[in-house]
């Protein structure tokens, strides 16, 4: 019996990854005012800089159980096991509506077997957990062994990224009115990070620049200390940016290209226009999984 991988939008898994490895993709959704963003066009090449841009604030919002369920029950009925790699349960109703969709299945179709995986993370720091799960599926490993992928991946991994601006995160209520005015009036650019499945501060700087040479520390002292399987540079809404950070600060350690992958719109709205990288590890850097 082989196993199927689900995930959601938040991950950057790309279309070529989704279809050679059959990963299923359940949306979370972008709204504006009363318009909903389809997920073709948040795909479209201008859409994270208007969403990035625009005044009133977008919402967020994951998918029905009922969703989950159809997709579930699909890969059930194909005769194949349901691996499901998750957005944060610290960073969206996504899990639990996945837990409550298995849940339903499971009443329906006792010995339906279906696991969850949360992440700890987003963007491609969940997608590599995705892929990790998906390879293995793909190599032939059980169900049990393609969890033991994807949570053991998820000790290897790292985003670092920082936002060009603290407004995002300050009209979203992820920092407060007067620490986002103090950022601002001290110049202060933070390195975020996700850590026991919430964002974090993984440092500060003064300035932008400042960051990115914080960003090349922090990576460059895992690299040393734990090795590199694989990176990927991130970015909402400035790919010229992400081109020149690529070069300045990530390209310098890896010691050659590296792709460069958006951030899901449904992540990018609430931190606006940023720039960062996931890395992957060759050893652990966390002896137990974030919790």
């Amino acid at each position: 019996m082989a196993v199927r991988v689900v995930t959601d939008s938040a991950s950057s898994v790309g279309g070529p990854d989704l279809e050679r490895l059959g990963i299923a993709t359940v949306p979370l959704v972008v709204t504006v005012g009363e318009r909903v963003l389809s997920e073709d066009h948040l795909q479209d090449p201008g859409s994270p800089a208007q969403v990035a841009s625009l005044a009133d604030l977008p919402r967020t919002s994951q998918p029905s159980p009922g969703e989950f369920a159809s997709t579930f029950r699909s890969i059930l009925a194909g005769g194949d096991d349901v691996l499901a790699v998750l957005i944060s349960a610290g960073l969206s109703g996504t899990m639990r509506s996945a837990e409550m969709a298995a849940d339903i299945v499971r009443s329906e179709s006792p010995g339906a077997r279906i696991a969850i995986v949360d992440s700890r993370s987003n963007s491609m720091e969940e997608g590599f957990a995705v892929l990790a799960a998906a390879e293995a599926a793909a190599a032939g490993a059980g169900l049990d062994a393609c969890v033991e992928a994807a949570e053991e991946t998820t000790r290897r991994t790292r985003f670092l990224f920082t936002p060009r601006t603290l407004e995002h995160l300050r009209r979203g209520g992820r920092i407060s009115g007067a620490a986002g005015l103090l950022g601002v009036m001290l110049k202060i650019a933070p390195v975020l990070t996700a850590e026991k499945g919430a964002t974090g501060v993984a440092a500060v700087a003064r300035g932008g620049r400042a960051a990115w040479r914080k960003i090349a520390s922090l990576m460059r002292g895992d690299v040393e200390r734990f090795g590199l399987r694989r990176a990927a540079v991130q970015f909402f809404a400035d790919r010229a940016e992400a081109l020149r950070f690529s070069a300045e600060v990530v390209e310098p350690i890896v010691g050659a290209t590296v792709p460069l992958v958006p951030i899901p719109p449904v992540v990018g709205v609430h931190v606006g226009p940023a720039v960062g990288v996931v890395y992957e590890t060759e050893r652990p850097m966390r002896e137990v999984m974030r919790g």
